[in-house]
């Protein structure tokens, strides 16, 4: 659900946010958060090495359980919580054993719902199992990448993967970037999609939001002297005189950068161009 703004001001002019009345207004649980130091793109030196990095609002870090490795143990939903670490929601579990535990909350779970992890649990939103145990066609996220290695694909807001067929000893998944991949049958994945669908039609409304996430401001390089960029100099406005590059001087705007020769083999088809 989105929220519109009348117009009151110039920073709420087109301002559109996600509305977060069904998210629990209590404090993160203590023992499940971690101080979260801010660099500001600075290394040990003091030197930038990430520009347009630093301010921000202040952050702990909620500890996410992507492992979801206590198995065929009963867990409640007792609340779901803002992270401002990540797009999507958290949901906070209390385990029939009494251990809370926070997960990327799944689409359309509620307060209450019982979730859990197994070789052999009920295909429902939420439940996590093994890649081999999910019928074909499922969509799932929080997808491992190695068996017992904790979640590492698809754990952004509205995303999901589907499970396209199998073959041993993989599983062929389709990510949502249109790239399909084998992946170990044995990897856990979770049931369903990823909450906070909406996250894409949010507006900022006003830098000074964007300042709020830790982002600077970003200045284009034909705007600046020659001095300063390989874009920059010249009489009046021109386009930078060349193919488009870094400050360094190497390609940049669309050369393909990706070098991982390891899980080339893993790679069935590419994501779209």
């Amino acid at each position: 659900m989105l929220n519109k703004f009348k117009p009151v001001t110039p920073g709420l002019r087109g301002t559109v946010l996600v509305s977060k009345k069904h998210l629990s207004d209590e404090r993160s649980v203590k023992f499940l958060t971690k101080p979260l130091h801010s660099t500001g793109g600075r290394n040990n030196q003091g030197r930038i090495t990430s520009r347009r990095m630093g301010g921000g609002v202040k952050r702990k870090y909620r500890l996410i359980d992507f492992k979801r490795n206590k198995n065929n143990i009963s867990a409640e939903i007792i609340r779901n919580e803002y992270d401002p670490n990540r797009t999507a929601f958290i949901s906070l579990l209390k385990y029939d054993d009494g251990e809370l535990r926070y997960i990327i909350c799944p689409r359309d779970v509620k307060i209450g719902d019982k979730l859990i992890s197994g070789d052999n649990v009920e295909v429902k939103n939420g439940n996590c199992m093994p890649l081999k145990n999910i019928p074909v066609g499922t969509n799932i996220h929080n997808i491992e990448m190695k068996p017992g290695a904790g979640a590492q694909l698809v754990r952004a807001a509205g995303s999901s993967a589907q499970i396209v067929s199998k073959e041993e000893p993989y599983v062929q998944v389709k990510l949502i970037s249109g790239e399909i991949r084998h992946i170990n049958k044995n990897c856990k994945a979770t049931i369903g999609e990823v909450s906070n669908s909406d996250q894409k039609n949010i507006k900022l409304g006003k830098a000074g939001r964007k300042r709020y996430l830790g982002f600077r401001p970003k200045v284009r390089g034909v705007v600046m002297n020659p001095v300063d960029h390989p874009h920059g100099g010249g009489e009046g406005r021109t386009s930078g005189g060349r193919n488009p590059v870094t400050p360094w001087g190497i390609s940049t705007k669309g050369k393909k950068t990706r070098n991982n020769k390891k899980s080339d083999t893993f790679i069935i088809k590419r994501r779209k161009k």
